[in-house]
């Protein structure tokens, strides 16, 4: 009984904390894309700096926008609605494997791709879009078949060792 009662408590203690689809809102980087939920009472510090690499392998979806590519866009709206500036936010997204058709323009892909204004709003925030040259090799895609902004590294290991050495970590979500 003791501790159906407590379970209770904690669960009604915690529901101010859970946060709805309302409650997610667009970001000032990436407008249309990685809608977040402000956190109140987390700090971060004044001068801090980030400098992430995402590393995107799974295709989206159907007509889905790529998760992993917006998740991008969230990490640089969420930062920037929590006040970092952002010029002080650098991101860096290395394709490779199924998620190569998510850069690919519709001549290439057969039809509309749903990731196209999300690349487009990303490059134009200053976002690093690089497609492994291996996979776009292996997918008979050239540089014309890319949407803009996007770019072709030599390979997707190449692309995270130099931005390694540039300072960059590796976001693990």
């Amino acid at each position: 009984m003791r501790l159906s009662v407590f379970a209770a408590a904690a669960f009604c203690l915690a529901l101010p904390a859970l946060a709805g689809p309302e409650d997610f809102v667009a970001g000032p980087l990436v407008p249309s894309f990685g809608k977040t939920a402000p956190v109140a009472g987390a700090v971060l510090p004044a001068d801090v700096q980030f400098k992430v690499a995402f590393d995107v392998s799974a295709a989206s979806e159907g007509e889905a926008v790529n998760r992993n590519l917006d998740s991008a866009a969230r990490f640089l709206n969420l930062h920037a609605l929590a006040g970092v500036p952002a010029e002080n936010l650098k991101v860096a997204i290395v394709v490779h494997g199924p998620a190569a058709m998510d850069l690919v323009n519709e001549a290439k892909r057969g039809g509309p791709n749903p990731n196209a204004a999300l690349i487009g709003e990303l490059v134009a925030a200053g976002v690093s879009v690089q497609l492994c040259g291996q996979t776009a090799a292996a997918r008979d895609i050239t540089p014309d078949d890319l949407l803009p902004g996007v770019t072709l590294s030599l390979s997707a290991m190449t692309a995270h060792a130099l931005l390694q050495q540039d300072g960059y970590t590796l976001n693990p979500f």
